[in-house]
């Protein structure tokens, strides 16, 4: 039992590399992500930020990464479907989308509202 279970975990990293190295190869935008959110992560470890506020901002982060891998997903699963346009699947890939941009919003607001506190303590 033990065995399976971690034989299902190992397959299932697997999987979930092979996901990020595939979006990270075929998909611009989440490079660009990746990178904003490197340069976000160095920003709360070298700020004298709360542990609070340096968990809020790293995982808003990674948020962001998650949204860009469902976009990435449904993006890809619309076009495997059919190229043609169709409105459903417009907006499928547009609903995707704003979801990175509500979670890119997210981490925004919460640079913002850490900074503000930061430069009036």
């Amino acid at each position: 039992m033990l065995a399976t279970f971690w034989n299902r975990l190992i397959l299932r990293c697997k999987w979930s590399w092979a996901g990020c190295a595939a979006t990270w190869a075929n998909e611009y935008s989440f490079r660009v992500w990746v990178w904003a959110n490197l340069i976000s992560a160095a920003l709360a470890l070298i700020l004298p930020l709360g542990a609070g506020e340096r968990a809020l901002v790293l995982v808003l982060g990674l948020l962001v990464l998650a949204a860009e891998l469902f976009n990435t997903a449904i993006e890809d699963a619309v076009d495997y479907i059919s190229t043609e346009h169709h409105p459903l699947a417009g907006r499928a890939k547009d609903a995707a989308s704003a979801a990175v941009a509500v979670t890119a919003v997210a981490a925004g607001v919460a640079w913002a509202v850490v900074l503000v506190a930061l430069a009036s303590a």
